[in-house]
Parts: structure tokens; sequence; C-alpha cells
């Protein structure tokens, strides 16, 4: 593998760790991203940030990296409705009060590279 692509490797990997910490962090803020119809909204953010430390975890090690990467591209299309419906209900940002709608709509719309990265990178 070359240097870039594992750097980019790690990155992500690490990246993706620290996202599953943000979760916890700023839990109520996430679970105002899901649709009040979904119940358990608070059990689905931690239950993704377990998944984002597993996924995470499981990218470093080449025995598991393909399917880690295969998987979370899957996770990160599962989790595109919720970052959807935040930027069409103008839901700011976990961690913030007031998150301007050019700010929520560039999570989705980077979305798909970050799907590409890490498939990329898995291979």
């Amino acid at each position: 593998m070359s240097y870039i692509k594992t750097l980019a490797l790690y990155v992500f990997a690490v990246t993706l760790f620290l996202a599953g910490v943000t979760h916890f962090i700023y839990d109520d803020g996430f679970a105002a991203m899901i649709p009040p119809f979904i119940p358990m909204r608070l059990e689905i953010v931690y239950m993704s940030a377990i998944t984002e430390w597993m996924l995470s975890l499981l990218l470093v090690f080449p025995q598991t990296r393909r399917v880690a990467g295969i998987a979370t591209a899957v996770f990160l299309i599962g989790v595109l409705p919720a970052n959807i419906y935040a930027a069409i209900m103008g839901i700011p940002a976990p961690w913030d009060t007031d998150t301007s709608l050019v700010v929520l709509w560039i999570r989705p719309l980077l979305q798909p590279l970050l799907i590409w990265w890490v498939l990329v990178v898995s291979k």
C-alpha cells in the first residue's frame, strides 16, 4: 500500500472514531437529526457511535479492511437520510445552536466523497 493511501486510510479511520466520540458528547444534537417519528433516537445515536468505533478499528487491520470499507460505505449511505433531514429542516449541527443552511447542506453533499474515500483506501 502506498504511503499516501496508508495515510488516507488512517486519517479516515481516526476521523470516523472521533465522529463516534462526538455522538456521545453531543448526543441530544445528533438525536435531533433523526425524525421524531422514529423511536429510540438517543439509542440509535449511541449505536451509531459504537458502529463508527468498530468500523474505524476494523479498517486498520488488513484482514478486515476490505469488508470494513464496504460496511462503512453502507453505513454512510444509511445515515445519509438523517443528514438530509437535518439540512431540510434546518436543524443545527449537534454542537451548535445556529448553523447556516450552506453548512448544513455540505455534510450530505460530501457524503459521496466519503464513500468513495473509504472504498478506495480499503481496497
